[in-house]
């Protein structure tokens, strides 16, 4: 069994810079699980500097100090933020607060649909079905209501954590972009000399994970608009919540969507019932899914994910179940990781048995 286990170890990390790489995978990877809440503004400070470091290092390229090009960045996120604190959430508030107060109607109405199931499908539904699927339906109302009671006792610290990330994130996000290079030169003092295997990995994961940040923003923000033409269009109710939804669905790949679908469609049948204006309505959500997954992601992504399908939902699962909403998003970098790190591995694999 030793023999064994110095067998594998000679053939795997006979090279000193594959050890060098597996101890900072490992401790970064135990650092970010047991620090992730109080690395959070860091984290998320990192990912809006990765959305905005392709344009500061295009404005350096015509001219414009990196410095000056940081703080047009920085004042841009700013009033990004302004705007959705003044125009956006309003918005986003009056629709929900409609939502809600129309919703003991359309729960009437859903459940007076629901037990005229038996009378119109008799071979097909029972009262005892529609019955225990109205009690289902009115314990997750009720587990619903329960949790939105918590949230609202508890958003007094989710308020004083946004107003401390509002004053944090902008800071670190000119330091960021401004010292860039600084930041780097000094974490790479700390990597032994011969470390160009760990180079090798962080300069693909690098530009992979620029290209993704950047791609998804752009998906996000090209599906919320189009959807929200589409929904107002039609004259959909809560057009703005919704294409909101649709927007930020494309996070979660496959299973986003099809999560996304459900409160569109009930929305859309409440309102319009079975009339055309319904079928038109989904018409114009389905074709925005479809662009969205067979141009735009192909368009957008095209350098970055080559994963197969399957290793993509491994990843959303396995990393959204450690790391939540961010998790999720990350977890096509990181699985993209994971491949990078196999792909160069057996080439120090034959390094080190040579």
């Amino acid at each position: 069994m030793i023999d064994v286990f110095k067998r594998w170890y000679l053939r795997n990390f006979a090279n000193p810079q594959t050890v060098i790489l597996a101890l900072i995978l490992i401790v970064g990877s135990v650092l970010v699980i047991v620090m992730s809440k109080h690395l959070m503004p860091i984290l998320v400070s990192i990912v809006i500097a990765y959305l905005f470091e392709g344009i500061v290092v295009k404005l350096s390229y015509i001219g414009i100090n990196r410095t000056i090009a940081s703080s047009l960045m920085t004042g841009f996120f700013l009033t990004l933020i302004l705007l959705l604190l003044l125009v956006l959430l309003p918005l986003l508030s009056a629709q929900i607060s409609d939502l809600f107060r129309e919703l003991p109607g359309m729960l009437a109405k859903g459940q007076n649909l629901v037990s005229q199931l038996p009378q119109r499908y008799p071979d097909y539904v029972s009262d005892q079905q529609v019955q225990e699927a109205l009690a289902i339906i009115r314990s997750e109302i009720t587990s619903l209501g329960q949790q939105i009671v918590t949230l609202s006792l508890s958003s007094v610290v989710g308020v004083i954590t946004f107003f401390v990330y509002l004053i944090l994130l902008p800071l670190m996000l000119f330091f960021f972009l401004k010292d860039k290079h600084l930041i780097l030169y000094w974490m790479s003092r700390f990597l032994p000399q011969d470390h160009e295997l760990v180079s090798d990995v962080w300069k693909e994961l690098n530009l992979k994970i620029a290209s993704y940040v950047r791609g998804k923003f752009m998906e996000i923000a090209i599906i919320w608009v189009a959807s929200y033409i589409g929904f107002a269009i039609m004259g959909l109710n809560y057009a703005m919540l919704l294409s909101l939804l649709v927007g930020l669905s494309v996070i979660v790949p496959y299973v986003g969507a099809t999560v996304v679908t459900i409160p569109v469609m009930i929305i859309a049948f409440f309102q319009f019932g079975t009339e055309s204006m319904f079928g038109y309505t989904i018409l114009i959500y389905a074709i925005i899914q479809f662009l969205d997954g067979n141009l735009l992601v192909p368009l957008l992504f095209s350098e970055v994910v080559n994963l197969h399908p399957v290793a993509i939902i491994v990843a959303v699962v396995f990393f959204g179940s450690m790391w939540g909403v961010w998790g999720v998003f990350f977890a096509i970098p990181l699985a993209t990781l994971i491949q990078a790190v196999l792909n160069v591995w057996p080439t120090q694999r034959q390094l080190a048995a040579e």
